[in-house]
């Protein structure tokens, strides 16, 4: 009888851990876990995590779930800095993963400089075959679902994370060079909508609208697709870049009927003096640097560990459209 009530406690025990994702055992990392997801005291979570890392239980893990738990707290500072002190304690198996946490954290609290300087250098990773600890996929996890990445995949997203963070510094030029790039390896509806907008911004509406209208059309086609051929979260992402394209172009169609009025107003009220001299229009302009980026993605056949993507694709530079 005692045997089986024993048996029966170690079960109670088992799914405990299993329905609240807490690990087994008694050392400061279980202890922080446990008030984090079943006290749900985040502040004392943070102290106990502190307490794992400087006793060298699961470090991995302590310092990733404390910056999780600060950045919910909105200690997004602290958190940055912890991850900077503590990273070299660290395995090297963790710290591609720390190097996403950080750029998280700098999309967060605005620091967009430093954003940009991580993702470049998490792209020269990938080019010198560094990432993904030389492996061709990785494993990742989304809403508790587990699932497999692959190099192309991953380029295209922190390219795509490059370019939203250029055009939170309003330099358009250089982040649609970059989506540009993420388009021509992993192509995506949102990434489209987003190069769509650079090009808005630049003054160039009809590259703009054509962009968008094969977003349109595409986002139709995969949801008239059959069920069986498409996954849910695909159908999802599809419809609302299609929404989000749509809407755009409506707005480009106002914007558009804007200048042309502007331009009718402006050819009755301006005057053309004969020594004027011509000037670059501002599309040339635009051009002739957009040009100048390009060059910059020329690639160097340095390594020979660098994957087949990246014959597309140019070296990344650290001066690569920083001004």
């Amino acid at each position: 009888m005692a045997q089986r009530k024993g048996i029966g406690e170690n079960k109670q025990k088992d799914d405990f851990h299993v329905i609240h994702k807490v690990p087994t055992g008694d050392s400061p990392y279980v202890r922080a876990k446990h008030v984090q997801l079943v006290e749900k005291d985040p502040e004392a979570a943070i102290v106990l995590f502190w307490k794992a890392i400087n006793a060298g239980d699961r470090v991995d893990s302590a310092l990733k779930d404390m910056a999780v738990v600060m950045k919910q707290q909105d200690r997004t500072e602290e958190a940055i800095e912890a991850i900077k002190s503590f990273r070299d304690r660290c395995s090297k198996q963790a710290q591609e993963s720390l190097d996403n946490l950080l750029i998280d954290l700098y999309k967060k609290c605005g620091m967009v400089d430093e954003q940009i300087h991580l993702l470049k250098q998490k792209l020269r990773m990938i080019y010198q075959g560094e990432a993904f600890n030389g492996k061709p996929t990785k494993t990742a996890r989304s809403h508790g679902k587990k699932f497999q990445v692959s190099i192309k995949q991953e380029t295209s997203r922190i390219l795509g994370n490059l370019g939203w963070a250029y055009m939170q510094q309003h330099n358009y030029i250089a982040a649609e060079v970059v989506y540009k790039k993420a388009q021509m390896i992993d192509p995506d509806g949102n990434k489209a909508c987003n190069s769509s907008l650079c090009l808005i911004k630049l003054g160039r509406f009809d590259e703009a609208r054509s962009i968008l209208q094969d977003v349109v059309l595409d986002g139709r086609s995969i949801i008239n697709a059959t069920p069986s051929s498409l996954s849910s979260s695909l159908s999802e992402e599809s419809t609302r870049a299609k929404n989000r394209a749509e809407e755009m172009l409506h707005q480009l169609d106002q914007l558009d009927q804007y200048y042309k009025s502007e331009q009718q107003f402006s050819s009755f009220s301006s005057t053309v003096s004969p020594s004027s001299v011509p000037t670059p229009s501002f599309e040339e302009t635009v051009v002739e640097m957009l040009d100048k980026l390009n060059n910059e993605w020329v690639p160097s056949f340095r390594s020979s560990r660098r994957l087949p993507i990246f014959e597309e694709i140019s070296q990344l530079r650290d001066q690569l459209a920083c001004n």
